[in-house]
């Protein structure tokens, strides 16, 4: 019998946007009709219909696993974007599905059991009830599920555990600091063990130093946890440091979509290259950017004669480990693909040029 070769599918996105708007106003249906027919811009739908754009038309879609960052600066809409995805918000126009399932169909009961169940959120202001304990805190979405007792404190000091803070659960909140009750906060996230997070900038409130502890940590979480997350955030410093993916937004509308070095190396427009014009390139730039193709750089050096005394490196290798590497050899540095294959070459004039923010040869 003949066998049949298996065919790989692939995994359906953990969350997909199409066309979703949100205006915000009392004739929002008559001014999505006008945006429709006459492409009105935001400002034009102010004037006529006195309605606000929260959101214009965003597309995205989101891997399972993936950190995804959304950033803009205040008022852009990343916020109202972030609380459709669990329909906290209800969209003017568009589609949006979760784990392929559509969002739009449920009925309230449903979205609860989707909320208390496969999306956890985690807000800036902690949103923690002063009269339960760290503990009751935690096992809130459990006992929205019925769990019993011992089931519930069980998974709240499991989650605790996950965030360091294993023997606070008998202590009211008020005697946590900022970054504890944050903590507590993604605890109770976690608790439910949902496969989607959406976090609303959570760490923007906290001390610097706190802050930069609770990103390293959260950053270490997901990946063990491979939680699908959604985080929202101003600081491209905090994006560029979390996320797989980064959407920037600006008046509603999402302006570019990318990985932190596509943005950071090819920004789409002026507003996006205002932001990312003094980030940092050396843990951002990888020798994929930097590098000179091997027929280019011999016809740019036809007296090298192949040799070099540098270890290869992979593409993915960041700037600042390429200037180490320079700094003990004037040589060029090969950088090998899958094959062990030379597939480019950098040299300290490529170095050079991606410091000045040139990546282009």
């Amino acid at each position: 019998m003949e066998q049949v070769e298996a065919v790989e599918v692939p995994a359906s996105p953990a969350i997909e946007l199409r066309g979703v708007w949100k205006l915000f106003g009392d004739k929002a249906s008559e001014a999505m009709s006008a945006i429709h027919r006459d492409g009105l811009t935001k400002s034009e739908v102010l004037q006529r219909y006195d309605c606000v754009v929260g959101v214009a038309d965003a597309n995205l879609t989101i891997a399972r696993g993936e950190i995804f960052c959304v950033m803009g600066l205040s008022g852009s809409g990343k916020s109202t974007l972030v609380r459709h995805i669990n329909r906290l918000l209800e969209p003017t126009s568009g589609e949006i599905y979760v784990d392929g399932e559509d969002m739009l169909g449920k009925k309230p009961a449903e979205l609860r059991s989707m909320r208390a169940r496969r999306i956890g959120m985690v807000f800036q202001n902690f949103g923690l009830l002063p009269h339960r304990t760290v503990r009751d805190n935690v096992a809130l979405p459990l006992e929205i599920q019925a769990a019993t007792k011992h089931d519930r404190y069980t998974i709240a000091e499991r989650a605790l555990a996950q965030v360091n803070l294993t023997g606070w659960g008998d202590h009211y909140c008020s005697a946590l600091s900022g970054g504890m009750q944050q903590r507590v906060g993604l605890a109770r996230a976690l608790a439910a063990d949902p496969s989607i997070l959406l976090m609303d900038e959570p760490f923007s409130a906290l001390d610097p130093l706190i802050r930069r502890q609770l990103q390293d940590e959260f950053i270490n979480l997901s990946r063990t946890m491979g939680k699908t997350t959604v985080f929202i955030t101003h600081d491209l410093d905090e994006a560029i440091r979390i996320g797989d993916r980064i959407a920037i937004m600006k008046d509603g509308a999402i302006v570019q979509v990318g990985t932190p070095e596509d943005i950071v190396t090819d920004p789409k427009d002026d507003y996006v290259a205002a932001f990312v014009a003094n980030i940092s390139r050396l843990h951002i730039l990888s020798a994929r950017s930097i590098m000179e193709a091997p027929d280019a750089y011999r016809r740019r050096n036809p007296a090298w004669n192949g040799s070099t005394g540098n270890p290869p490196v992979s593409a993915m290798t960041d700037l600042a480990s390429l200037i180490d590497i320079a700094t003990g050899n004037d040589e060029p540095i090969l950088v090998s693909g899958t094959e062990s294959e030379t597939v480019g070459i950098i040299d300290r004039h490529s170095l050079l040029r991606a410091i000045r923010g040139e990546t282009r040869l």
